[in-house]
């Protein structure tokens, strides 16, 4: 759903933006209480597994694809606030380094793709794990969260351009079109969402953020009828109870193979056809109205297509890019007094 140059005048552009700086500031503050010097590489490898997953298009309908928007999967794993700082940084490397999604409109897709996805996406996790807890409530919570989370960004994207939109188009028939196929697409961003967390979960629960704390306590009665609650060996423990360092390599070197093998391998098979955005603006009738992208010369342009470089050579690059930016935003925003605290009580 990159929104390209030229769907928007430039009073929506400019205000989506302001709103998408405005956005990204407050989680820059709020990402201190969801990072520490142990989760600041789980973000930045979760911002790269987003980029890379984004390259792999899955057909859901004749001639239409659609991709992983990702932000759901990045504010249960990391946080909300982290979520988003993920999301901006995988949305400006693709819009710099590979010309998708324009660069006037990056503020738009920030906002729907970023933005939308995390809080659309984070509300229903929070109310579905609610009432369904343990590890399959989860996993079933991140599968509703992300489906919902798809359409609602396409709406957003409706509303935006009901208000701004450069072309004369009937926006309930936008509205409707966008709405059903990215309905489908959610499908998909369900599944991935619940497969990934779920393998999360089963290799490093300590590591889901959204897991925290949703066990509920054992109690247990002794003869003479006194109770004492003690936490269910079922709980995720919070992250500052985490094994120590060493334990976490395994996993993010892991975290990075896998992640490389989506781009480098993976993305070869993904599906030519246009996505939802692409679709519904080429049979709406507005598909015209995007503009040349001011990089779209780049040897790296539409994943390498424009410089003759393999799009698996394409994806490993921009997931290095990725890694290294998100990781470098995540470890400037971490909260730097848990990482001293931890070690003054291991001390």
């Amino acid at each position: 759903m990159h929104v390209p140059d030229g769907f928007f005048n430039v009073a929506t552009s400019v205000s989506a933006g302001a709103v998408a700086a405005a956005g990204v500031a407050v989680c820059l503050r709020g990402a201190r209480r969801e990072l520490d010097d142990r989760t600041a590489p789980m973000a930045g490898l979760v911002a790269a597994f987003i980029f890379a997953v984004q390259m792999l298009n899955f057909p859901v309908a004749a001639g239409t694809s659609g991709h992983l928007l990702g932000g759901a999967l990045a504010a249960i794993l990391v946080g909300p606030y982290t979520g988003v700082l993920c999301m901006a940084v995988v949305l400006l490397v693709q819009a710099v380094f590979f010309a998708d999604g324009g660069l006037t409109a990056l503020g738009v897709n920030v906002t729907i793709m970023g933005l939308v996805t995390v809080l659309a996406g984070w509300a229903v996790f929070r109310v579905v794990t609610g009432f369904a807890r343990g590890k399959g409530g989860v996993t079933a919570a991140a599968f509703l969260a992300a489906l919902v989370s798809v359409p609602a960004s396409a709406l957003v994207f409706t509303l935006l351009f009901w208000i701004g939109g450069t072309a004369p188009i009937s926006v309930g028939a936008v509205a409707a079109a966008m709405g059903g196929v990215h309905l489908l697409i959610g499908i998909g961003e369900g599944v991935i969402t619940a497969v990934t967390v779920g393998a999360v979960l089963a290799v490093r629960p300590d590591l889901v953020y959204g897991a925290r704390g949703l066990a509920k306590p054992l109690v247990l009665r002794g003869a003479d009828g006194e109770s004492t609650t003690v936490a269910s060996s079922a709980a995720p423990e919070p992250v500052a109870a985490a094994p120590a360092g060493g334990r976490l390599k395994p996993f993010l070197l892991g975290g990075v193979g896998v992640t490389l093998v989506l781009a480098g391998l993976v993305s070869f098979f993904a599906s030519p056809d246009p996505d939802g955005l692409e679709a519904v603006a080429e049979n709406q009738g507005f598909g015209g109205q995007a503009g040349e992208h001011a990089f779209g010369g780049w040897a790296l342009a539409d994943y390498g297509e424009v410089g003759d470089i393999p799009v698996g050579i394409a994806g490993v690059i921009g997931v290095g890019l990725v890694l290294l930016i998100a990781g470098a935003v995540a470890f400037a925003a971490r909260n730097r007094d848990a990482a001293t605290k931890r070690d003054g009580v291991r001390a």
